[in-house]
């Protein structure tokens, strides 16, 4: 894709939704770090039935710490991974309240040193609730960005990359959010429904699905 080509992709997608949020539930900071340490390999669906009983009860590190990995558990048993992420949460909760105040830090370097936090929910973190133009690569935006010929890599560093390099300055800020959706409700993984994609012209995947199987 040519710059300008990038640009009017996402022009279209902001024109179809001008202010793209995250799907993940939260109430401030700390519960958003929480969901998104919890999103990894489970869906923000998922994520989001398990966090609204446990949100209404929790908002702060301390009040985290105070349920305990058990009481974390009972909430979050229905979640992949739910006892090593419980461990890694009640883990980060007692150093954001030892080092940070009880306050989320707000630098990929501090956040990353957080048990369970790794480079992609650092910047989740960071766009959402700092509003930095950071670029989250999660498998949806590694699909559209290889699959478009917009930011392509072998790994999710190399798109990252490729994305800061590539996404001009009007759409930075919520460039990962409109490729997430993109990517989880008209780029599909098994078959791109570009059929009805308002990009599909823009981009360079040579086998578009171009009409629907389904009729």
């Amino acid at each position: 894709m040519t710059r300008d080509q990038i640009f009017e992709f996402f022009r279209r997608l902001a024109e179809d939704n001008p202010s793209p949020q995250t799907e993940l539930e939260y109430g401030n900071a700390y519960q958003l770090l929480v969901a998104v340490a919890l999103s990894a390999q489970a869906t923000d669906v998922g994520v989001n039935k398990a966090t609204r009983a446990l949100f209404a009860k929790v908002q702060t590190p301390q009040q985290m710490l105070d349920l305990g990995e058990d009481g974390l558990k009972a909430h979050i048993k229905t979640i992949g991974l739910f006892n090593s992420k419980a461990k890694n949460v009640i883990a980060l909760s007692q150093i954001l309240v030892d080092r940070y105040g009880g306050e989320v830090p707000d630098s990929r370097e501090a956040l990353v040193t957080l048990p369970g936090v790794g480079r992609k929910t650092a910047n989740v973190v960071l766009n959402c609730w700092f509003g930095q133009e950071t670029f989250a690569v999660d498998t949806h935006i590694f699909r559209v960005g290889n699959r478009t010929g917009m930011a392509k890599g072998k790994t999710p560093e190399q798109v990252e990359a490729k994305l800061e390099k590539r996404v001009p300055a009007p759409f930075r800020r919520d460039s990962h959010h409109w490729m997430i959706l993109h990517g989880r409700y008209v780029c599909k993984a098994r078959t791109p429904e570009c059929w009805r994609c308002t990009v599909a012209d823009l981009c360079s995947f040579r086998k578009k699905v171009l009409e629907n199987p389904r009729g």
